[in-house]
């Protein structure tokens, strides 16, 4: 995708000249015009893709039906027709829905500042309450910036008052999930508004419904994240913390998982949320002692057709796995042989080899006992059948070649077996082909004791460094 960016107004204008200079029908117009600004690089995900109405009799331009919907939802707002208003936040909000376009367009044009409006005009009536948050968050929706402190304080007070009334609540957290993805700033002004506890109250006081507890969960989730390249530095493992040790985020979640025991949506979703807590040593165990190992476990060998939900599971136990005590709870309980299964039954999918490849590697970390269990479930012979599935992918590269070092770095017995299976040339060839993977496969080699070409880079003599 290209860098350079247009404005709506130039490739509007691009699609008239085609229409009157080159006499071309409307869809025709639009596709030449992408076609051309494509070829030059242009970044055309913000753009409408379509044709604007001709101008009118008085030389004024039409605009496209996204901003017709916003200035008819505009003078309701500003006429107070709660009726009519009712009837344009649920048209604004569906075109909003349907591509990034519209929203940026709409966003750009004042839009936010019509449906906050619309929000406070609301306030009282729960039903339109409802469909102004829903066009609250549909216009958030990966334009978080448009956010502002008003809105912020708005949604916290909203969650406050609105905290038993699960549909609300769902409008509320989704709000403020898109506001935060991939902008900090957002999240550390609404965890120091409080809404930590808001979300994990969220998820106990409306513990059967499935939306609020997936949303939430998620909520929770980005609230980890370190995804705003703005921003040097995050916060991301202070909140985990924060909701771990001040909102009993472990306890919550974990107790959660009980009530969806045949939902593996929400389950994914718990436990992509635990992987991302799982921070430090006494929170892995933690899990553990809460139960939640043996849920990870389950809905790896009941839901091991469900690619989405097995590379969640995998990561979290990935996760949780940095615990030495923890691991070898996950191989008591039979996660190896599920990760293996896991690996094997989805071998075409190179996300699945690489979590279920890294999990192993952690299981293997300095644990000879747990080498011995992998080796026999066939760990082994599955990542090197994954590095030869994906030869491109780096990620399961590198994970393979981890686990096999692991694997042998304390059982040089394992060598010959794991030779024998064709690993020299597989890892060779990974070292050869990905840069990234230079050190870990030359490290896989040496261990397996295969002859490595290790170059002294610097001698301490004056001269410059071998290339």
């Amino acid at each position: 995708m290209g860098s350079k960016q247009i404005a709506q107004e130039t490739f509007d204008d691009a699609v008239q000249e085609n229409i009157t200079e080159f006499e071309m029908d409307p869809e025709e117009a639009v596709r030449e015009a992408v076609q051309q600004f494509e070829s030059q690089g242009v970044d055309l995900s913000n753009i409408v893709k379509a044709v604007r109405q001709p101008a009118s009799e008085n030389g004024q331009k039409q605009k496209h039906e996204i901003l017709l919907t916003l200035d008819s939802l505009a003078r309701c707002v500003a006429d107070s027709d709660l009726n009519e208003m009712a009837e344009q936040l649920v048209v604004f909000s569906d075109q909003c829905k349907e591509q990034l376009a519209f929203r940026y367009l709409a966003g750009q044009n004042g839009a936010y500042s019509v449906v906050f409006s619309a929000c406070q005009l609301a306030s009282g009536d729960r039903n339109l309450m409802l469909k102004a948050f829903c066009t609250l968050s549909a216009i958030l929706d990966g334009q978080p910036d448009l956010l502002d402190a008003a809105g912020q304080d708005l949604l916290l007070q909203t969650l406050k008052e609105y905290r038993e009334d699960a549909d609300m609540t769902l409008a509320g957290i989704r709000c403020i999930r898109h506001a935060c993805l991939k902008h900090e700033q957002n999240r550390q002004d609404f965890v120091k508004g409080g809404v930590l506890p808001l979300l994990t109250g969220a998820i106990v006081q409306h513990g059967d419904s499935a939306d609020v507890v997936r949303t939430a969960s998620s909520a929770l989730r980005i609230m980890t994240f370190d995804d705003d390249i703005r921003v040097p530095f995050g916060h991301a493992h202070d909140h985990a913390k924060m909701i771990v040790l001040e909102n009993d985020g472990l306890r919550v979640l974990i107790e959660a998982a009980k009530a969806f025991t045949d939902n593996s949506g929400v389950l994914s979703e718990l436990c992509a949320t635990l992987s991302r807590l799982s921070v430090r040593n006494e929170f892995c165990q933690e899990i553990v002692d809460l139960g939640g190992l043996n849920f990870m476990v389950s809905l790896l060998a009941d839901s091991i057709d469900h690619p989405d939900v097995v590379k969640q599971v995998l990561s979290a136990i990935r996760a949780v796995a940095g615990n030495d005590d923890v691991k070898d709870a996950i191989v008591s309980a039979g996660g190896t042989d599920l990760i293996v299964l896991a690996i094997s039954h989805h071998l075409a999918n190179p996300q699945i080899c690489e979590q279920g490849c890294a999990a192993l590697c952690m299981l293997a970390l300095r644990k000879p006992e747990n080498c011995n269990v992998i080796m026999e479930g066939g760990g082994a012979l599955a990542a090197l059948q994954a590095m030869k599935a994906h030869p491109r992918e780096v990620a399961v590269q590198k994970q393979a070649c981890m686990l096999i070092r692991n694997l042998v770095s304390r059982s040089r017995d394992f060598s010959q077996p794991i030779l024998e299976m064709g690993a020299e040339n597989l890892i060779t060839e990974a070292r050869a082909t990905h840069r990234d993977c230079d050190d870990v496969a030359k490290a896989a080699l040496r261990d397996l004791g295969c002859k490595v070409e290790l170059r002294e880079l610097w001698t301490g003599q004056k001269g410059s460094l071998a290339q």
